[in-house]
Protein backbone atom coordinates (compact mmCIF):
# COMPACT_ATOMS: atom_id res chain seq x y z
CA UNK A 1 0.00 0.00 0.00
CA UNK A 2 2.56 2.29 0.85
CA UNK A 3 4.33 1.94 -1.86
CA UNK A 4 1.96 2.13 -4.15
CA UNK A 5 0.85 5.35 -2.97
CA UNK A 6 3.94 7.09 -2.99
CA UNK A 7 5.03 5.66 -6.49
CA UNK A 8 1.34 7.28 -7.55
CA UNK A 9 1.74 10.57 -5.78
CA UNK A 10 5.40 10.88 -8.48
CA UNK A 11 8.61 9.34 -6.13
CA UNK A 12 10.71 6.97 -7.79
CA UNK A 13 10.45 3.55 -5.83
CA UNK A 14 13.10 0.77 -4.77
CA UNK A 15 11.00 -2.11 -3.59
CA UNK A 16 12.38 -4.76 -1.18
CA UNK A 17 10.59 -7.98 -0.39
CA UNK A 18 9.91 -11.24 0.63
CA UNK A 19 6.78 -12.04 -1.64
CA UNK A 20 6.16 -12.11 -5.50
CA UNK A 21 8.42 -9.67 -6.64
CA UNK A 22 7.34 -9.65 -10.44
CA UNK A 23 3.57 -9.04 -8.85
CA UNK A 24 5.20 -6.54 -6.60
CA UNK A 25 6.73 -4.74 -9.61
CA UNK A 26 4.01 -4.80 -11.57
CA UNK A 27 1.77 -3.24 -9.08
CA UNK A 28 3.81 -0.42 -8.33
CA UNK A 29 4.45 0.31 -11.83
CA UNK A 30 1.06 0.62 -12.86
CA UNK A 31 0.36 3.09 -9.75
CA UNK A 32 3.09 5.09 -11.18
CA UNK A 33 1.80 5.09 -14.54
CA UNK A 34 -1.75 5.99 -13.22
CA UNK A 35 -0.23 8.88 -10.96
CA UNK A 36 1.27 10.63 -14.07
CA UNK A 37 4.33 11.57 -12.93
CA UNK A 38 7.02 9.72 -14.31
CA UNK A 39 8.33 7.97 -11.31
CA UNK A 40 10.40 4.69 -11.76
CA UNK A 41 10.13 1.79 -9.54
CA UNK A 42 12.72 -0.59 -9.10
CA UNK A 43 13.25 -3.75 -7.42
CA UNK A 44 16.77 -5.20 -5.13
CA UNK A 45 16.54 -8.58 -3.30
CA UNK A 46 18.60 -7.44 -0.48
CA UNK A 47 17.70 -9.89 2.88
CA UNK A 48 17.45 -7.66 4.96
CA UNK A 49 19.39 -10.05 7.76
CA UNK A 50 22.51 -9.02 6.29
CA UNK A 51 24.10 -5.88 6.94
CA UNK A 52 26.05 -5.63 3.43
CA UNK A 53 23.05 -5.97 1.46
CA UNK A 54 21.38 -3.39 2.98
CA UNK A 55 23.79 -1.27 1.89
CA UNK A 56 23.78 -2.28 -1.64
CA UNK A 57 20.03 -1.53 -1.67
CA UNK A 58 20.75 1.81 -0.50
CA UNK A 59 23.40 2.18 -3.07
CA UNK A 60 21.89 0.83 -5.54
CA UNK A 61 18.86 3.07 -4.54
CA UNK A 62 21.37 6.48 -4.75
CA UNK A 63 22.98 5.25 -8.22
CA UNK A 64 19.73 4.82 -9.78
CA UNK A 65 17.91 7.62 -8.39
CA UNK A 66 20.35 10.35 -7.32
CA UNK A 67 19.15 10.42 -4.20
CA UNK A 68 17.12 8.73 -0.91
CA UNK A 69 14.95 11.13 0.57
CA UNK A 70 11.91 8.72 1.66
CA UNK A 71 12.93 6.24 3.35
CA UNK A 72 10.37 3.41 4.77
CA UNK A 73 11.14 0.51 7.18
CA UNK A 74 8.76 -2.07 7.00
CA UNK A 75 10.39 -5.09 7.13
CA UNK A 76 9.20 -8.59 9.84
CA UNK A 77 8.81 -12.03 10.62
CA UNK A 78 6.58 -13.70 13.13
CA UNK A 79 7.31 -16.32 15.25
CA UNK A 80 5.19 -17.48 18.49
CA UNK A 81 6.44 -19.19 21.87
CA UNK A 82 7.09 -18.80 25.36
CA UNK A 83 10.32 -17.21 26.59
CA UNK A 84 11.69 -20.62 27.97
CA UNK A 85 10.24 -22.18 24.71
CA UNK A 86 11.76 -19.38 21.90
CA UNK A 87 14.46 -20.98 19.68
CA UNK A 88 17.91 -18.11 19.97
CA UNK A 89 17.56 -18.26 16.54
CA UNK A 90 14.28 -17.03 15.78
CA UNK A 91 14.93 -14.29 18.17
CA UNK A 92 17.89 -13.05 16.85
CA UNK A 93 16.04 -13.72 13.22
CA UNK A 94 13.18 -11.23 14.22
CA UNK A 95 15.24 -8.80 15.83
CA UNK A 96 17.49 -8.69 12.42
CA UNK A 97 14.83 -7.93 10.23
CA UNK A 98 12.29 -6.45 12.36
CA UNK A 99 14.77 -3.94 14.25
CA UNK A 100 18.47 -3.76 13.17
CA UNK A 101 17.38 -3.84 9.51
CA UNK A 102 15.86 0.02 10.28
CA UNK A 103 18.79 0.99 12.00
CA UNK A 104 21.24 -0.14 9.03
CA UNK A 105 19.06 1.46 6.28
CA UNK A 106 18.79 4.58 8.51
CA UNK A 107 22.75 4.89 9.24
CA UNK A 108 23.20 5.20 5.46
CA UNK A 109 20.18 7.33 4.48
CA UNK A 110 20.37 10.02 6.95
CA UNK A 111 24.04 11.91 6.03
CA UNK A 112 22.30 12.04 2.56
CA UNK A 113 19.48 13.49 3.75
CA UNK A 114 20.70 15.64 6.52
CA UNK A 115 23.35 17.06 3.48
CA UNK A 116 20.32 17.90 1.22
CA UNK A 117 18.47 18.90 4.51
CA UNK A 118 15.27 17.32 3.69
CA UNK A 119 14.25 13.67 4.65
CA UNK A 120 11.56 12.05 5.65
CA UNK A 121 12.00 7.98 7.71
CA UNK A 122 8.77 6.46 8.18
CA UNK A 123 9.03 3.19 10.84
CA UNK A 124 6.32 0.85 10.80
CA UNK A 125 6.25 -0.14 14.04
CA UNK A 126 3.14 -2.25 15.39
CA UNK A 127 0.60 -1.73 18.32
CA UNK A 128 3.44 -3.83 20.18
CA UNK A 129 5.66 -1.19 19.83
CA UNK A 130 3.62 -0.20 22.53
CA UNK A 131 2.18 -2.84 24.62
CA UNK A 132 2.76 -6.49 24.80
CA UNK A 133 1.03 -9.18 24.32
CA UNK A 134 1.79 -12.81 25.41
CA UNK A 135 4.14 -15.74 23.38
CA UNK A 136 5.61 -12.62 21.06
CA UNK A 137 8.41 -11.59 23.27
CA UNK A 138 10.84 -11.14 19.99
CA UNK A 139 8.26 -9.27 18.14
CA UNK A 140 7.55 -7.18 21.14
CA UNK A 141 10.75 -6.50 21.86
CA UNK A 142 11.60 -5.68 18.41
CA UNK A 143 8.64 -3.13 17.76
CA UNK A 144 9.33 -0.93 21.42
CA UNK A 145 13.07 -0.90 19.90
CA UNK A 146 12.08 0.08 17.12
CA UNK A 147 9.90 3.17 18.57
CA UNK A 148 12.84 3.79 20.79
CA UNK A 149 14.67 4.32 17.75
CA UNK A 150 12.53 6.52 15.91
CA UNK A 151 12.58 8.69 18.63
CA UNK A 152 16.22 8.86 19.37
CA UNK A 153 16.86 9.70 15.83
CA UNK A 154 14.02 11.76 15.44
CA UNK A 155 15.80 14.19 17.97
CA UNK A 156 18.92 13.89 16.62
CA UNK A 157 17.49 14.84 13.27
CA UNK A 158 15.54 17.81 14.93
CA UNK A 159 16.87 20.78 12.99
CA UNK A 160 18.23 19.26 10.00
CA UNK A 161 14.83 19.36 8.05
CA UNK A 162 14.68 15.37 8.18
CA UNK A 163 11.49 13.92 9.70
CA UNK A 164 11.58 10.07 11.60
CA UNK A 165 8.51 8.77 12.77
CA UNK A 166 7.01 5.29 13.49
CA UNK A 167 3.68 4.21 12.39
CA UNK A 168 1.96 1.97 14.64
CA UNK A 169 -0.90 -0.58 13.34
CA UNK A 170 -2.86 -3.00 14.80
CA UNK A 171 -4.38 -6.11 13.26
CA UNK A 172 -3.49 -5.58 9.63
CA UNK A 173 -4.89 -8.62 6.98
CA UNK A 174 -1.39 -8.88 5.86
CA UNK A 175 -0.16 -12.63 4.91
CA UNK A 176 1.90 -12.34 8.58
CA UNK A 177 -1.87 -12.03 10.29
CA UNK A 178 -3.81 -14.31 8.03
CA UNK A 179 -1.43 -17.22 8.81
CA UNK A 180 -2.58 -16.19 12.11
CA UNK A 181 -6.70 -16.46 11.46
CA UNK A 182 -5.30 -19.47 9.64
CA UNK A 183 -4.46 -21.11 12.84
CA UNK A 184 -6.96 -19.87 15.20
CA UNK A 185 -9.68 -21.14 12.77
CA UNK A 186 -7.73 -24.76 12.94
CA UNK A 187 -7.63 -24.70 16.58
CA UNK A 188 -11.08 -23.54 17.43
CA UNK A 189 -12.94 -25.37 14.29
CA UNK A 190 -14.32 -22.25 13.07
CA UNK A 191 -14.35 -21.13 9.52
CA UNK A 192 -12.42 -18.12 8.32
CA UNK A 193 -14.56 -15.35 8.96
CA UNK A 194 -15.33 -15.96 12.47
CA UNK A 195 -11.59 -17.01 13.29
CA UNK A 196 -11.04 -13.06 12.25
CA UNK A 197 -13.93 -11.91 14.15
CA UNK A 198 -12.26 -13.78 17.45
CA UNK A 199 -8.89 -12.25 16.65
CA UNK A 200 -10.40 -8.98 16.07
CA UNK A 201 -12.39 -9.09 19.38
CA UNK A 202 -9.33 -10.43 21.75
CA UNK A 203 -7.68 -6.33 20.69
CA UNK A 204 -8.95 -4.21 18.58
CA UNK A 205 -12.57 -2.68 19.65
CA UNK A 206 -13.33 -1.63 16.15
CA UNK A 207 -13.44 -4.80 14.85
CA UNK A 208 -12.15 -3.90 11.77
CA UNK A 209 -8.73 -4.68 10.30
CA UNK A 210 -6.62 -1.47 9.34
CA UNK A 211 -5.94 -1.65 5.85
CA UNK A 212 -2.97 -0.92 3.63
CA UNK A 213 -4.61 2.38 1.82
CA UNK A 214 -5.39 3.78 5.23
CA UNK A 215 -1.61 3.43 6.46
CA UNK A 216 -0.58 4.24 3.17
CA UNK A 217 -2.52 7.72 3.38
CA UNK A 218 -0.65 8.40 7.06
CA UNK A 219 2.49 7.87 5.45
CA UNK A 220 1.47 10.04 2.60
CA UNK A 221 0.99 13.05 5.10
CA UNK A 222 4.17 11.97 7.31
CA UNK A 223 5.96 12.90 3.77
CA UNK A 224 4.11 15.76 3.53
CA UNK A 225 5.16 19.24 4.21
CA UNK A 226 2.16 19.46 6.34
CA UNK A 227 4.18 17.10 8.64
CA UNK A 228 7.29 18.95 9.10
CA UNK A 229 7.07 19.47 12.45
CA UNK A 230 5.61 15.96 12.89
CA UNK A 231 9.18 14.38 14.69
CA UNK A 232 9.56 10.96 17.11
CA UNK A 233 5.85 10.01 16.88
CA UNK A 234 4.54 6.71 17.26
CA UNK A 235 1.22 7.35 15.40
CA UNK A 236 -1.39 4.29 16.43
CA UNK A 237 -3.69 2.97 13.83
CA UNK A 238 -5.03 -0.10 15.88
CA UNK A 239 -8.96 0.35 15.77
CA UNK A 240 -8.50 1.40 19.72
CA UNK A 241 -6.18 -1.34 20.89
CA UNK A 242 -3.65 1.02 22.57
CA UNK A 243 -6.44 2.91 24.24
CA UNK A 244 -7.62 0.29 26.52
Amino acid sequence: GIALALAGSGAHVMLNGLGDADGALDRAGRAAQAGGRGARVRYHGADMSRPAEIEDMVRSCEREFGALDILVNNAGIQHVANVEDFPPERWDAIIAINLSSAFHAMRLALPGMKHRGWGRVVNIASAHGLVASAGKSAYVAAKHGLVGLTKAAALECAASGVTVNAICPGWVLTPLVQQQVDARAARDGVDDAEAKRRLLAEKQPSLRFTTPEQLAELALFLCSSAADNVLGVAWGVDGGWTAQ
